[in-house]
């Protein structure tokens, strides 16, 4: 009877653990997703990339803090080191830096859903605990 009580546990506590990481994939995304909207919204192209620009550094801010929190463990920084990698090659395209030719200003709404897309991909092959998802997501809602 013990037994299958604690199995019965560990199912459920699988299950919220992965509900919870997609949960915090989807509010990931959706914070990108609104500020693929707002350049969207937006006709001037130096606004544009403004919107874009401060998206990509509120994400830096926020996976530095969650990557110096004790709570993390080392696979979990390892996994924000790979997304802080992807993340940077985005913003290098964006402003034409290491190698990167600078996103022209007719395609940057286009630009905002690829970051979008390929963001959700990434997040799809990184491996982050649900804790450390859900501080990157808390302190990206925090961040002003």
């Amino acid at each position: 009877m013990l037994k299958r009580i604690a199995v019965h546990l560990a199912m459920i506590v699988l299950i919220m653990a992965t509900a919870g990481v997609v949960q915090g994939q989807d509010k990931l995304r959706n914070y990108l997703s609104d500020a693929a909207c707002k350049v969207k919204a937006t006709v001037d192209p130096s606004a544009q990339r403004d919107i874009l620009d401060k998206s990509f550094d509120k994400m830096f801010k926020a996976l530095n803090t969650v990557q110096n929190s004790p709570l993390v463990s080392q696979d979990d920084k390892d996994g924000i080191d790979r997304f802080r990698a992807i993340l940077k090659d985005k913003k290098d395209e964006l402003a034409g830096e290491n190698g990167f030719p600078a996103v022209p200003d007719a395609q940057l709404s286009n630009f905002a859903d690829y970051v979008v897309q390929d963001m959700e991909q990434a997040s799809q092959t990184v491996t982050i605990s649900t804790v450390t998802l859900l501080l990157i997501i808390i302190i990206v809602i925090l961040i002003v």
